[in-house]
């Protein structure tokens, strides 16, 4: 009887090392999405970048993602490293602005800044304030306007290559705000010349 025990034990153990290298059978486990490779800051995911993964239910971050369709085309907020479960706050929307700004009414607000070169300074995480040109709506003279801080301690949430690719055209910078300073940013973003100073 032990010995037939024995081989029942040792058939079993077969069988279940035949199942894990068997292609076609998903491990027991959560299924989350994980990087396929190293994805650089802004990138837009596509089919190639992320792969399901199945996980032990102990390890599933918060907000982990796990349809490859729901993330298709959007943008990740810094860099993955290839193996890293994706979750909501790594990509760029409205869960990664509230947990940058630290605030539930958070939002991303994108701002083409009036200097190039200023964006290359910036990268996710970045702690800046935004300044615009006062004119003649706060009482200084549209000829020579005065900067006015638009919001104080915006975080950088990613910087993206300037959507029509033309030469020396400023990269757009998304950064977290509350949504009443959000609004302001993005209603004088339209009229002015914004940017930026570092905290």
């Amino acid at each position: 009887m032990v010995a037939l025990r024995r081989a029942a034990a040792g058939l079993l153990a077969l069988v279940a090392v035949g199942l894990l290298a068997a292609p076609g059978v998903v491990p027991a486990g959560t299924p989350v999405l994980v990087a396929a490779r190293d994805l650089a800051p802004g990138v837009a995911l596509g089919p190639a970048d992320v792969v399901v993964r199945a996980l032990p239910g102990d390890v599933v971050p918060a907000g982990a993602l796990a349809d490859p369709a729901a993330v298709a085309g959007r943008q990740v907020v810094g860099g993955v490293r290839t193996g890293e479960a994706l979750t909501d706050v790594r990509l760029l929307g409205p869960a990664a602005a509230v947990a940058a700004a630290g605030v539930p009414d958070a939002a991303g607000v994108p701002v083409r800044l009036a200097d190039a070169g200023v964006a290359a300074l910036l990268a996710p995480g970045t702690r800046v304030d935004l300044v615009g040109a006062a004119d003649a709506r706060a009482g200084g003279p549209a000829e020579d306007p005065r900067p006015v801080v638009l919001a104080s301690g915006a975080v950088v949430l990613a910087v993206l290559p300037a959507p029509d690719r033309t030469a020396g055209a400023a990269p757009v910078v998304v950064v977290a705000l509350p949504a009443e300073l959000a609004a302001r940013v993005a209603t004088a973003s339209l009229r002015e010349e914004v940017t930026v100073t570092l905290r």
